[in-house]
């Protein structure tokens, strides 16, 4: 790879890295290398200008105070003391509705995956979700997800201070509009236009009124990026580093 040639996987952890600069604790879960790697990066640049982050990625040694597995970790979020969590899900659908635990009308499904975990207490308690699922197509946003895992928007007389704030697929940046009730179109991956992504989505969305591309990462932040945080998601996410960095 040429000392500029960015890769696609750097463009989304650069756009990552950028919606956590106002956090002050990023919690990282199961299986999540690029959103692993942008917390890692943001955690780096804001110790450059004397601001303190803290990263929490439980697949990590070093990167990982709890002692006592995802137990902790969900006591820490039920007490307000995590910023930002990322979730994903096998379908995604236009309320923010996540599905992780199979397709097909259930209980019936015709294909079973892991199942829901934390995900219905993270999603209510930490106060910005970002959903990632770098899959951007028709099966995955839905207009409707087949099972509910964890909910994206509740009722107002219930307590609820956390929720999505951003959709990140391969193809398009999402804001979401609680009150809304809707996604809105904020950017688009380099090479796409607008009628690709609603081809794409199964799901109607608004549009920001100025769209751009997916920002390309600085030298300064891939210099970052590859010599300081890749050494590092080598550590947890060995066979993603050794694919993106070190082939």
């Amino acid at each position: 790879m040429k000392r500029y040639e960015i890769k696609f996987e750097e463009i989304l952890i650069s756009i990552l890295c950028d919606l956590l600069s106002d956090d002050n604790h990023v919690a990282v879960g199961a299986a999540s290398p690029i959103p692993g790697a942008a917390a890692l990066l943001a955690k780096e640049e804001q110790k450059q200008i004397r601001k303190k982050l803290r990263v929490t990625i439980l697949h990590s040694l070093r990167f990982n105070n709890f002692t006592d597995g995802a137990r902790e970790l969900f006591d820490c979020a039920a007490q307000g003391r995590i910023d930002t969590f990322f979730l994903g899900g096998v379908q995604i659908d236009h309320e923010a509705n996540i599905n992780l635990v199979g397709t097909g009308k259930y209980p019936r499904l015709d294909k079973r995956f892991s199942g829901s975990f934390g995900s219905a207490l993270m999603y209510y308690v930490i106060p910005k979700v970002i959903l990632f699922r770098e899959e951007h197509s028709p099966r995955t946003l839905v207009k409707k997800v087949d099972f509910i895992s964890a909910p994206g928007i509740s009722d107002k007389n219930l307590y609820r201070p956390g929720g999505p704030k951003y959709l990140l697929t391969n193809k398009a940046l999402f804001s979401f509009n609680k009150r809304n009730r809707r996604f809105c179109l904020e950017q688009i991956a380099p090479g796409l236009n607008q009628y690709d992504i609603k081809k794409q989505t199964g799901f109607e969305y608004d549009i920001n009124n100025q769209i751009n591309n997916f920002a390309l990462p600085s030298k300064s932040r891939l210099d970052i990026l590859r010599k300081i945080i890749a050494p590092m998601v080598s550590e947890f996410y060995p066979h993603f580093a050794k694919k993106i960095w070190f082939s």
